[in-house]
């Protein structure tokens, strides 16, 4: 028997260490921004909406990430 994966629940795509490169397609309540990754939110604080970066992911909870910015966006 399989439990969580037989119902639907799936594994986060990403991992705590991982570096992607991310669109900032919102602002969360708190101001920070927001990504998807194959569907799946991560918050990077201190991006805006528009935005693009690389991130590392340092945080990956079941239904949401946290990332800080590695590389700026270019301007």
């Amino acid at each position: 028997m399989e439990g969580k994966e037989e119902r639907g629940a799936r594994q986060p795509p990403v991992q705590q260490g991982e570096r992607i490169e991310v669109d900032i397609i919102g602002i969360g309540k708190d101001g920070d921004g927001v990504a998807k990754v194959e569907g799946f939110v991560v918050i990077i604080q201190g991006a805006r909406k528009g935005e693009r970066h690389e991130v590392e992911i340092t945080k990956v909870l079941q239904r949401v990430a946290f990332a800080d910015i590695v590389k700026p966006q270019e301007e």
